[in-house]
């Protein structure tokens, strides 16, 4: 990150029961394109003397005619407290968590659907069939 750029937080709370500080976030960067978040992270966690695991930063919005971008962030007590609290999402964007996956839409669809076709006891007969056909 360019020594040009500045971060400035506003709107400071402590937020003891979700175990953060939480804030709104300002970065000034003139004559340059937006700060990456994996940036602002690194610097906040050096600012408040926390660990770059504890910080979330979203929600980043350009000002019209560059130099600016606002946005929000929060600083967790630890990394425990951020994966307890913070969205999944969030957790698999910063590498905390990983993303389990599953089948896609079209296919829990097409299950769904195929579902609708058998009644009564058919479907747990249709059930067993499927599972030894995935086996």
């Amino acid at each position: 990150m360019s020594d040009s750029v500045t971060i400035r937080t506003r709107k400071f709370i402590r937020n003891p029961l979700l175990g953060r500080r939480q804030f709104v976030i300002d970065v000034l960067h003139p004559g340059s394109a937006g700060v990456s978040k994996d940036d602002l992270r690194e610097k906040l966690a050096g600012l408040y003397k926390s660990e770059k695991d504890a910080v979330s930063v979203f929600g980043l919005k350009a000002h019209f005619g560059g130099g600016k971008t606002t946005g929000f962030g929060l600083i967790y007590d630890s990394p425990e407290a951020l994966k307890k609290f913070e969205p999944k999402y969030r957790q698999i964007r910063y590498g905390v968590a990983s993303k389990v996956e599953g089948p896609g839409r079209q296919q829990r669809r097409q299950k769904k659907n195929r579902g609708k076709k058998i009644f009564g006891t058919g479907k747990r007969e249709a059930k067993r069939a499927a599972k030894k056909a995935a086996e």
